[in-house]
């Protein structure tokens, strides 16, 4: 019986050509009238559009699976009626689906771009450059949200056929994305930008703007590993700054996912209205903290101010009396919502922290302000309700306790993207969170990684214990990872 590991790491030459009736915002994929006995035209807009749904499902969509867990971590979310994963049940869980799913899918557009035998029928879809660029801006994106799960994994040596890759060490895998990152910032060209783009529409520059602003977030995550002005996490940072493309500033620009519903759905949708689960609640840890800082905001984030106590056991939390709030907008979730995978708040507070350590001349105090206006105005709030919110004490930059401030304010504006929220309560300590009371797990403390799927120590055994032997600790939920020292 041939190994499922084979499949998932061989990059496939076939280009999916998806149906797209009803779908009216990536309605522009060009008609691909084929002769049915010769070799159909790629579809790289589609498959772009594939991956770009794909990645939102998985990066963003709170199903109750192996992504939801990050929020649970970051207590964001509280699990209503099984608990399992809020009270840190071992994360032993696969990567695999993400290596044969949406990073295959466009590591297939960057090679269709680049063969000679296709990259002249596959600029139906935008320039070639362009397609590369976007492409890779994306699946390092992809990458990083791997590795930080996980540590390290896969990298050199998947999507090139290899059916048993080494695992790369995430210091060599964070190298790499850097370079990705700047070199596919320069790589955009004149010519069309992506076709099937549901993020940016094709607009280059924005991307441009996104790829700078993931190379900053990604400097400022090796900041317990170089912490000096100077250092590389210093200068990397500095170099996506300084960049002439410029970064993430205003709402206008945020990455996000346009979900056009149909067959691409949001995927908070799919799990409170299509599957009819209700298993997911705003945490109380969330709104216990909107409240004492009497945030507007606490009014957006969930269906009730009232959020779902933290950490429950079964038989405590289904005995919660009705009254909390599911996440956004629960049961009257549009199919078509946005899913933000990053914000203008996230990118000014990682200025205002660079700042603060020093790595910048700009000012922490006014890119700390600015960072809380630009996540007010995403809800919706400005004038009067910023200006009351920012006079506050616990609030106001003021004289001390810097670092506190700013990885607070940035966990509450980087809800609901568990994801990064778990990532940045590691590296900070911010907010300061209190494990499960009724936490199952050894230590009875918040994980720190997820554990390496069963199915890695059964296809590609040797690698992935390679990868255990440089862990402190092996292959726990308790061991840090590279960065989280």
């Amino acid at each position: 019986m041939k190994s499922t590991f084979n499949k998932i790491f061989v990059a496939s030459a076939t280009i999916i050509t998806l149906g797209m009736a009803g779908c009216d915002k990536i309605k522009d994929f060009e008609d691909t009238n084929t002769n049915p006995n010769g070799t159909p035209i790629p579809v790289t807009a589609a498959l772009f559009t594939r991956a770009v749904a794909e990645l939102g499902g998985r990066e963003g969509g709170l199903a109750i699976s192996a992504y939801t867990r990050p929020g649970y971590y970051a207590q964001y979310f509280s699990e209503t009626q099984y608990p399992e994963a809020s009270l840190y049940g071992v994360p032993q869980l696969e990567f695999t689906g993400n290596y044969s799913g949406f990073l295959n899918d466009l590591q297939n557009i960057i090679k269709q771009n680049t063969d000679e035998a296709t990259k002249d029928v596959v600029t139906v879809s935008g320039s070639n450059a362009n397609q590369i660029a976007t492409a890779r801006i994306l699946k390092a994106y992809a990458f990083w949200t791997i590795t930080d799960r996980w540590g390290d994994v896969p990298y050199s040596e998947a999507l090139q056929g290899n059916p048993l890759p080494k695992y790369d060490t995430q210091e060599s895998i964070y190298a790499d994305l850097l370079k990705e990152f700047g070199e596919a910032v320069d790589q955009f060209d004149n010519g069309l930008g992506m076709k099937g783009d549901i993020i940016f529409n094709g607009n280059n520059t924005r991307w441009q703007r996104f790829a700078n602003s993931l190379r900053m977030q990604i400097a400022l995550r090796m900041s317990k590993v170089y912490p000096n002005a100077g250092g590389l996490a210093a200068t990397e940072f500095n170099a996506a700054l300084n960049h002439s493309a410029g970064s993430i500033e205003t709402n206008s620009d945020n990455a996000k996912i346009d979900f056009p519903g149909g067959a691409y759905q949001n995927p908070w949708y799919v799990s409170y209205v299509v599957s009819s689960r209700i298993d997911d609640a705003i945490s109380s840890t969330m709104t216990s903290t909107l409240d004492g800082y009497d945030d507007p905001r606490i009014n957006d984030f969930g269906t009730s101010t009232t959020g779902f106590p933290y950490g429950l056991d079964r038989p405590n939390a289904v005995a919660v009396a009705p009254g909390w709030g599911l996440v956004l907008d629960g049961l009257s979730m549009s199919d078509a919502e946005d899913v933000i995978i990053m914000n203008a708040a996230t990118v000014l507070f990682a200025r205002a922290e660079a700042a603060e350590r020093g790595w910048t001349s700009e000012s922490a105090s006014e890119l700390y302000d600015e960072a809380i206006t630009a996540s007010m105005a995403q809800w919706g709030y400005t004038g009067a309700a910023v200006t009351n919110y920012l006079s506050q004490t616990g609030v106001a930059f003021g004289d001390d306790d810097h670092l506190r401030k700013i990885g607070t304010q940035k966990w509450i504006a980087m809800y609901p993207d568990g994801m990064q929220a778990w990532a940045e309560w590691r590296r900070t300590g911010f907010p300061v969170l209190t494990p499960a009371e009724y936490a199952t797990n050894t230590t009875k403390e918040i994980p720190r990684r997820f554990v390496y799927g069963t199915g890695e120590y059964g296809t590609n055994n040797a690698a992935v214990k390679e990868a255990v032997g440089r862990l402190d600790g092996g292959d726990t939920q308790d061991a840090r990872m590279w960065w989280d020292k």
